[in-house]
């Protein structure tokens, strides 16, 4: 799909395949994570809150620290008690994506303002997904 559809075809595929709203890929510069591609299940445009983030204030600093974050419920999660983006997104699924080069280039995450559960099918559905976009993601 990457090959003839391009990464945010994929990211809709991978969010087509999950209850949650949002799928998206984001790219860490510094201290701040933007949201290059997002997939929602609503059409709605991205909220400009989502589009560049504190990397304090995201949950992907979660990832990034230890190679995956998977809560089903952030207000239930003890681990992330007194986060800001506790109340904000409820749930969320998220691993590193790497650079062509080895680097670490940001995260690819579904996430939503509800509690929900992602299947195992479904994690390693997103797992091989970030194996596979470095190579589409140049120039985001």
């Amino acid at each position: 799909m990457l090959a003839s559809s391009g990464a945010a075809a994929a990211i809709a595929y991978l969010n087509g395949g999950v209850p949650h709203r949002y799928t998206a890929a984001c790219r860490i510069d510094g201290d701040v994570l933007h949201n290059v591609l997002l997939h929602d299940k609503q059409g709605r445009i991205r909220p400009e809150a989502l589009a560049a983030v504190p990397m304090r204030d995201s949950f992907c600093q979660f990832v990034l620290r230890d190679a995956v974050l998977c809560t089903d419920d952030a207000a239930a999660d003890m681990r992330l008690d007194g986060h800001a983006c506790q109340g904000v997104a409820i749930c969320y699924h998220g691993v590193p994506v790497m650079s062509s080069r080895g680097e670490l280039w940001g995260t690819l995450c579904h996430f939503d303002t509800v509690p929900i559960e992602l299947s195992d099918e479904e994690f390693e559905l997103l797992q091989r997904a970030a194996r596979s976009f470095p190579a589409y993601l140049a120039g985001t």
